[in-house]
């Protein structure tokens, strides 16, 4: 009898920020609505967002780049832990919150596991992102491999835009009490 091979193991996408602020604010960032204008690519506009933050919950969203079509996308909430963790199942979606394909790869997994953590440093916040396709097929599972040097520069430039949007809240609200 002949077993099959255990699959390839997949590589997380990881990517990390020092912010020169608290992490209860770092978190609000992630967490409520009225603070997400910061998400997204540079020259991204988010139009429609609407965040329910329970698990179970659903972040959906438009994004519009400045010379391409409007795409949506969504997060499942599956843990809120303020202010430490946030896990989300992230994907493309359409107007009406249903789950679709990449509109620029068909072979982009469907549904990536994210996981954002905040820690504490001395009055400043480490952010990490960790990505990782759920269930994805071998071609799927390829395509998010190889795809991690796109993912760097979306990330960092979203990662970006929250610092220039940190940097524009009061200093009350972002830095720790001396």
């Amino acid at each position: 009898m002949t077993t099959a091979p255990d699959p390839i193991p997949q590589k997380p996408f990881i990517i990390t920020r020092l912010l020169d602020a608290p992490r209860e604010i770092v978190f609000k960032t992630w967490t409520e609505q009225d603070h997400m204008e910061w998400w997204g690519p540079k020259g991204v506009t988010i139009g429609h967002a609407k965040l329910d933050l329970r698990p179970g919950g659903l972040f959906h969203y438009s994004m519009k780049p400045a010379d391409g079509p409007e795409m949506w996308g969504r997060w499942i909430m599956r843990e809120v832990v303020p202010p430490e963790r946030l896990v989300f199942v992230n994907s493309f979606s359409d107007e009406a919150g249903g789950v679709t394909r990449h509109p620029l790869s068909a072979s982009w997994p469907l549904e990536i596991l994210s996981t954002i953590t905040f820690a504490e440093q001395g009055g400043k916040t480490l952010l990490t992102v960790n990505w990782l396709p759920l269930n994805p097929t071998e071609e799927e599972r390829k395509e998010f491999d190889t795809g991690h040097d796109s993912m760097q520069g979306g990330w960092s430039g979203s990662l970006d835009r929250l610092v220039e949007y940190l940097a524009t809240m009061p200093k009350s609200k972002t830095h720790s009490p001396e």
